[in-house]
């Protein structure tokens, strides 16, 4: 039993890890100040809003679930240990990129680590979005754009996972999911309820720092724990 909350508790601050990701609330927040700027209804705000975070939480179960297929299938459920250092290692990349490059340096506000090109077209979509199946795919474009970082807490808990009985993986994958989305889903619940969401843009661009410190010294310690108990796990 205690293995099992240890597995879940990775699996619950690889969650939060990626939750310090910021790009899927930075898209809904822009998503929700162009409707509001258009004047568009309480409900169908709601709308798209609901539908962006579906997309999410959809896309989000679909990589996770999807890394642990491939996982299982190429380690035939049988993870060998040089794998666990591959994915610590991967882990404390991703954590010093995230320290050296999720914001852009010397800019102003949020800008994140994306071309500017790209930036533009996610900013348009935003602009453009007028239904829930667009709000939707938004939704899902927005984790997909940030697995470059999001790679690590995926690898990690998937592996994690695929050692867990099909009962306590399904609550894994729940876990992750939730953790992963309480950005977007905490922005939701502010625009729900009818909250300005200038006070969110200001607490984001206050904490963006620590954010960002956060989520690579989260992966760091997330890697470093893991190793030392593969370590002692394999003595």
């Amino acid at each position: 039993m205690n293995a099992i909350i240890l597995s879940l508790s990775i699996v619950a601050l690889a969650g939060l890890i990626n939750a310090s990701f910021s790009l899927g609330v930075s898209v809904l927040t822009l998503l929700s100040g162009n409707s509001l700027g258009l004047k568009t209804s309480h409900k169908h705000l709601l709308n798209l809003t609901a539908s962006f975070v579906i997309g999410v939480v959809i896309i989000t179960i679909l990589l996770i679930a999807t890394t642990a297929l491939v996982i299982t299938s190429a380690s035939h459920g049988n993870l060998p240990i040089w794998w666990w250092y591959v994915v610590c290692l991967v882990m404390v990349v991703v954590g010093l990129l995230a320290w050296s490059f999720y914001y852009r340096p010397g800019k102003a506000g949020t800008s994140l680590w994306m071309p500017r090109g790209f930036s533009n077209f996610l900013y348009d979509r935003t602009k453009a979005t007028r239904s829930s199946a667009e709000a939707f795919s938004l939704g899902v474009s927005s984790v997909i754009s940030e697995l470059p970082f999001i790679i690590a807490p995926l690898l990690v808990s998937a592996s994690v996972l695929i050692g867990l009985q099909s009962g306590w993986q399904l609550l894994g994958l729940l876990i992750y999911t939730l953790f992963s989305s309480l950005g977007v889903l905490i922005v939701w619940a502010i625009v729900g309820s009818g909250h300005k969401l200038s006070s969110v843009q200001k607490w984001r661009e206050t904490n963006k720092r620590f954010l960002q410190f956060s989520s690579g010294a989260g992966l760091i310690i997330l890697s470093a724990f893991v190793y030392v108990y593969i370590k002692g796990v394999n003595l």
